[in-house]
């Protein structure tokens, strides 16, 4: 099983976002020795709990602090974005740092009023045509315009020997189809909507084209959100702050910090502490938590129920120690190793 992670620039309690952007940028470095086999860094805007706003800067910055782990977006939200500008950005960084790097693309709402702001154009209404930008970016990495096309002239990938492999992002299983078609990698959050992964993933396989964009063709990622500790109850008992930001979300909106474990406690109702976080019932749980045989057993059944091969993890854990340290008990615990030089 590959692992591999996905990055929020989480702002611990009590301290800021330069900080939490350089831990990123050393998450980079502790994952590739570790033996991770990428790290996404996602887009989040107007947030108080996470620095990463622009994942195309981490994903320079842990470039050059790392030799062998790929790296790239988790998502780039293609709704608010030109095609031919995120074109152009990842063909620079794949000149850089050629064959590293991933382009994850999804789409999402970051609320009315930052959806206006990341707009130019904020007199016409807002298209869904993602599966119109996908393509267009695909023509611009292998030139695969019609001649007659506005834009068949534009050659951004002139001069730069290889691609980013591009990959879909989704939570709803929409996009997995288009996914395979494509021939694209498919990432699914796992997170966000448990309940869908093995449809969205499989549905996904079933549709893909490992001809239409090689290598990415036919690969699938499950996202998680896990916490690993040396025990179950340390695991569960750090993965309160998690369950605690996701209800100060819904109360304080964007301005929500993460809390310290122990004001997690108090905050959170004993049922919102004592929530599965293991399989339960056939029922896959939001978050995972638990010692490193308890997790590894869970991912061991998720994937082999999506039948993929690659997990990404997500992990809102407080204290960047423990964070750590949960990130390194994991890669032990599914016997990952670093890839030779």
């Amino acid at each position: 099983m590959k692992l591999s992670l996905v990055e929020l620039s989480t702002v611990a309690p009590g301290s800021d976002k330069r900080q939490a952007l350089k831990d990123s940028v050393d998450a980079a470095k502790q994952a590739e020795d570790l033996g991770y086999h990428r790290i996404w860094y996602a887009e989040h805007h107007d947030s108080a709990s996470t620095a990463s706003s622009a994942p195309e800067i981490l994903i320079a910055l842990a470039a050059n602090a790392t030799s062998r782990i790929r790296i790239g977006s988790g998502a780039v939200l293609l709704n608010h974005y030109s095609p031919y500008k995120v074109a152009e950005t990842f063909l620079q960084l794949e000149a850089l740092t050629p064959g590293r790097v991933d382009l994850g693309l999804g789409r999402a709402t970051a609320g009315p009023v930052v959806d206006l702001a990341l707009r130019r154009d904020r007199v016409a209404p807002p298209a869904d045509d993602f599966a119109e930008q996908v393509q267009e970016i695909l023509a611009y990495f292998n030139g695969r315009f019609p001649t007659d096309h506005p834009f068949a002239r534009l050659d951004p990938a002139a001069g730069v020997a290889s691609r980013p492999d591009v990959w879909i992002l989704g939570s709803s299983g929409s996009s997995a189809r288009m996914a395979g078609a494509l021939g694209l990698g498919y990432a699914f959050a796992g997170f966000i909507n448990p309940d869908g992964a093995e449809r969205a993933l499989l549905r996904h396989a079933a549709f893909a084209s490992p001809a239409a964009n090689e290598p990415a063709g036919g690969r699938g990622i499950l996202s998680v959100s896990a916490v690993v500790a040396d025990t179950d109850a340390e695991a569960r008992r750090l993965n309160w702050s998690r369950t605690a930001l996701m209800t100060r979300l819904v109360h304080q909106g964007t301005a929500a910090q993460v809390p310290t474990v122990e004001e997690a406690e108090r905050e959170l109702s004993q049922e919102q502490k004592d929530a599965p976080t293991v399989i339960t019932d056939g029922r896959w749980p939001r978050q995972i938590a638990g010692s490193p045989e308890t997790v590894r057993n869970q991912l061991e059944q998720m994937t082999k129920a999506t039948r993929v091969d690659e997990v990404m993890v997500q992990d809102i854990i407080a204290d960047p120690a423990a964070r750590a340290h949960s990130r390194a008990l994991l890669a032990k615990a599914l016997d990952v190793a670093p890839a030779a030089e």
